[in-house]
């Protein structure tokens, strides 16, 4: 109903604004001197558009809740409708309203995922209450079954809750008679029965060979039961994921990031358009930041700091001061009183070298505005992982060093998923699930989640 409301506020407000009352479309190609109103052809689009998003599959349930998949599926099949607008209007030669093509496909695509991201926000809601959700039995080794279930257990929003395990001794024998893969086989189905679950879920192991999983497949009831394999790799996201299948094998095919090529250049264009875009539309602001540090402390207005950027090279990253002058040299010593330091991740709780406007400004991350002009010159990009100092980069393992193959950025995954309540562990791991699924679609929604941020920053804000 939603989708309907959206699509029918969408067309006819583009119609009330972009087509005078009484024009009426004429159809040279069909009829010399035969037209349509604009009304009839706004009832049909809406029709039309309804079956495009239904045959793209927008509201498979595997997809509602979580991930880019949902939205990316409304943009793809309104892009392909209006393809299909275009070349129809072209090849019977109907001159239809710019304006108003332009405007329709504008408000009703904004309008479509709006209310997408409205449900998804109930949706989300009521699955942190274990409501909606489908029931998951795991069956594997102990420390998959360990891994997938903290998975599930962070990601509510997944729609997995888990109903019940069965651990299989790691190392097993892979290779048993039938009478022993039955046996195994049957035993799991009886727990999966037992547990009520929908979803049987095969993590790794070496007692669950190709036959025994296909006999699983084969006992699963196909109207109360669902298959889910869980691959033994993590950090991958969904576009990087491919099935082919070889010979009967259904084989996943990850693809490696790729740090060159054409994403690369559209994030860089990306990014000069939209920070300097930001730094004319907040040059007041500026100027009134600017003054506010100015008469509240002694010292300059702006904060130079080396940092670490792509490939391991030192710039200088901007900031509005916060803190008092001098305030590097004491780091050390606040570091060792709270026993810190040991991490790539230098955190002064209660610093006392902020200044009195400092707090304010970094809880809304207003000090942080400056780095526009980073992202303008190159040395950063808006989204990317935060870059830091070359004292935390040397404490870097070969893992976190893979945070320096993207330009870093103004915001990240991370600032967007708990900010400083996050662990070393927990914000890496973020990080480098952006630097190995980069994507345009993904930096504007922590982009969007940023704004959200900034504007209700929360406790976990310094």
């Amino acid at each position: 109903m939603t989708d309907v409301l959206s699509l029918v506020l969408g067309v006819f407000i583009s119609q009330i604004i972009f087509i005078p009352s009484g024009v009426q479309l004429e159809l040279f190609e069909i009829q010399p001197g035969l037209t349509i109103s604009y009304t009839f052809l706004s009832v049909s689009l809406v029709i039309v558009w309804l079956i495009f998003l239904r045959l793209f599959a927008t509201k498979n349930v595997r997809i509602l809740g979580v991930g880019n998949a949902e939205y990316t599926r409304i943009f793809q099949s309104s892009l392909t409708l209006f393809s299909v607008l275009a070349i129809t209007g072209y090849l019977t030669k109907t001159e239809i309203s710019r304006s108003y093509v332009v405007s329709l496909f504008i408000s009703g695509l904004v309008l479509l995922v709006v209310s997408r991201w409205l449900w998804r926000k109930w949706l989300t809601s009521q699955r942190k209450k274990d409501k909606l959700t489908d029931r998951a039995f795991l069956v594997g080794s102990p420390s998959s079954i360990r891994e997938i279930n903290s998975a599930f257990r962070a990601h509510p929003e997944s729609g997995l809750a888990v109903a019940g395990t069965m651990q299989l001794e790691e190392g097993g024998n892979s290779s048993a008679n039938q009478e022993s893969i039955q046996s195994r086989v049957g035993s799991v189905i009886a727990a999966l029965e037992a547990s009520e679950a929908t979803h049987l879920v095969i993590c790794s192991s070496d007692s669950l060979s190709p036959i025994v999983v296909q006999e699983l497949s084969w006992q699963l009831d196909p109207v109360k039961h669902q298959l889910i394999v869980a691959p033994s790799i993590i950090g991958v996201g969904g576009p990087r994921i491919h099935s082919r299948p070889v010979a009967g094998l259904p084989l996943l095919h990850i693809e490696t990031p790729d740090f060159d090529g054409d994403g690369p250049a559209s994030k860089r264009v990306l990014d000069i358009i939209i920070a300097g875009m930001l730094l004319l539309v907040l040059s007041p602001i500026f100027l009134v930041i600017a003054l506010s540090v100015k008469l509240t402390s002694t010292g300059p207005v702006f904060y130079k700091q080396e940092r670490v950027g792509l490939d391991g090279n030192t710039f200088n990253m901007l900031k509005f001061r916060s803190m008092k002058v001098n305030a590097d040299a004491e780091l050390a010593e606040l570091l060792k009183k709270e026993g810190k330091g040991n991490t790539p991740f230098f955190k002064v709780d209660n610093d006392p070298r902020i200044t009195p406007i400092g707090g304010f400004l970094r809880k809304y991350s207003l000090d942080e505005f400056p780095q526009l002009l980073n992202v303008l010159f190159g040395s950063m990009s808006l989204v990317g992982p935060r870059p830091q100092r070359p004292a935390e980069v040397e404490l870097y393992d070969h893992v976190a060093a893979r945070r320096l193959l993207v330009k870093p950025g103004m915001t990240g995954l991370w600032q967007v998923s708990g900010r400083s309540s996050l662990t070393w562990e927990e914000s890496i791991r973020l990080d480098l699930y952006y630097v190995e699924n980069w994507s345009l679609s993904a930096d504007f929604l922590i982009l969007a989640r940023t704004a959200k941020a900034v504007l209700k920053p929360g406790d976990t804000a310094i």
